[in-house]
This record gives C-alpha cells, sequence and structure tokens, in this order.
C-alpha cells in the first residue's frame, strides 16, 4: 500500500508540473549534465512460515550526451535472505553495468524516463545446510521509470520493473548456464533514488 500511493503522489506532482511548466522552472537537464544517483530496492514476501527479503543498492554516476540521453555506470550491491522455520538460506552480489536513459522532457522538472543496459553480477549463495555456491549472471534490461526536481540540484527518481533477458551460470565444472527472459512491469519490482546533478 505505501509503494502505491508513493507511486500516485509521484504522478501527481508530475502530472501537475507538466500543466503549469511556464510557472516552475525547478531542476531539469540539459546537455553536458553530470550527476550522481542511489537507487535502493527492497522486497518482501512471505507465506505460512517461508519469508524471503532481499535488498539492493546501486549507486550511478551519468552524464548528458545529448539533449535527451545519458549514459550511465552503476555498481550493484544486494543481500538476500529466505527462512524456512528455523532454517535460513543466505545470498549476497556485486556487480556493475552500463547503460544509457532517455528522458522524455530532460529540461522540465518532471519527466517519464527509459533506460536500458547491460550488466555482469556475481553472486554467492550460503544455504541453511551449509556449503556454499557461486553464480554469473549477464544480463539485458530495458526499464521504464519517472524522474522529479524537487530543487535546482535535487531529484527523485523510480523505476518500475523490467523487460529482461539473462543468462546466468553456476561455478562449478560441468555447470550449464540457463538462460530467461522477462517481464515485469507491476508494483512487485520498484527501485526508488535520489539524484544529484552537479
Amino acid at each position: 500500500m505505501k509503494k502505491v500511493l508513493l507511486i500516485a503522489a509521484v504522478a501527481v506532482f508530475g502530472f501537475t508540473n507538466v500543466n503549469a511548466q511556464d510557472e516552475n522552472t525547478t531542476g531539469g537537464f540539459a546537455n553536458g549534465d553530470l550527476y550522481v544517483s542511489g537507487t535502493v530496492g527492497f522486497n518482501s514476501a512471505s507465506q505460512g512460515d517461508a519469508k524471503a527479503n532481499d535488498l539492493t543498492f546501486s549507486p550511478t554516476v551519468g552524464y548528458f550526451i545529448s539533449e535527451n540521453i545519458a549514459l550511465e555506470f552503476n555498481l550493484l550491491v544486494g543481500s538476500a535472505k529466505e527462512e524456512f522455520g528455523s532454517a535460513e538460506d543466505k545470498s549476497t552480489s556485486f556487480g556493475g553495468g552500463l547503460g544509457a536513459t532517455y528522458f522524455f522532457t530532460p529540461s522540465s522538472q518532471f519527466s517519464f524516463t527509459l533506460g536500458a543496459g547491460v550488466s555482469y553480477v556475481n553472486s554467492k549463495f550460503e544455504p541453511a545446510g551449509g556449503g556454499e555456491l557461486k553464480n554469473n549472471t549477464f544480463a539485458i534490461a530495458v526499464a521504464p521509470g519517472v524522474n522529479y526536481f524537487v530543487s535546482d540540484c535535487f531529484a527523485l527518481r523510480a523505476s518500475i520493473g523490467a523487460l529482461s533477458y539473462a543468462s546466468s551460470k553456476d561455478d562449478f565444472d560441468g555447470a550449464e548456464a540457463v538462460n530467461s527472459f522477462g517481464l515485469n512491469l507491476d508494483l512487485s519490482d520498484i527501485n526508488f533514488g535520489v539524484t544529484y546533478k552537479f
């Protein structure tokens, strides 16, 4: 419910701003702008004695190479935990990616965005029974989002789901790659962040 309310609030602020652009010139991007941002993602689910939580943090550096397009480099740090009664599985991940984001109205206070990028992530899984399993994943994703400037330099950003392709392979002899394709555009996969424009 909190996610729904936050998305609704961002949308209302955005549409209000679009209708009053001539009166409000707060923020906005231009060709040559440099920015940094940090995005946090959190998912939680439970059913009976089973619980699952995962948290991701992704700092990003972006640079506008044209009026609407920014190139981005990002890191990804994540952790997840699954509980089944007294048993607990843990996993951690670290990786990075390159991509580009298209801002539909970059000079405005509010803008819809569409980002595309490639990433590589190394993960480590520690099951409740002991031992350790490592995994490497290469992914390509396209994700819609929004950007809203609250001042000349600070903006709130959010992305909702993604259209993605991933190739994942466990790190042991004889392991085969597992390829997957997915589309998730619902409120179960939302990332929120803050952007600072230099």
